[in-house]
């Protein structure tokens, strides 16, 4: 699954007066959009995250700042350094995300394809393996 997860860009149009970038779900990402949420106020250095989404499919943005995503698939792990706020990482479900290394005002974005439910998540990490592997919970 992880194969499955990129670094999207996304259009930037330059203007003197200031930038503008915008997502369109279906086009710039392969899902529509069902939830917006946002990160913020997170001390420097601090993590987020920590879970898996059985089904939801999420796009995370640095809109300030800048955070580490660090993914896992339960067979091999990849860091990506999001800093720009005209591109984004697309995560696919199941897989395993953890935020790091924030820097102090970060902001991160995330777009979701489908609205809150506590019983998409996996916050235990070896329950997210066995599933994974297809061991019985």
């Amino acid at each position: 699954m992880i194969e499955k997860c990129r670094i999207i860009d996304l259009p930037k149009i330059a203007d003197p007066r200031g930038n503008l970038t915008f997502i369109e779900g279906g086009k710039h990402i392969d899902f529509g959009i069902k939830r917006v949420f946002y990160l913020y106020d997170v001390p420097g250095g601090a993590e987020r995250a920590g879970h898996a989404l059985k089904t939801c499919q999420q796009f995370l943005i640095a809109m300030s700042g800048s955070f580490d995503v660090v993914l896992d698939d339960g067979h091999q792990k990849k860091r990506f350094h999001l800093n720009r706020s005209y591109c984004g990482i697309y995560i696919a479900p199941m897989v395993w995300r953890e935020l790091e290394n924030f820097s102090s005002g970060s902001v991160c974005m995330a777009l979701a394809s489908t609205f809150y439910d506590a019983s998409d998540y996996y916050r235990d990490y070896e329950e997210f393996l066995k599933s994974v592997r297809g061991e019985p919970s």
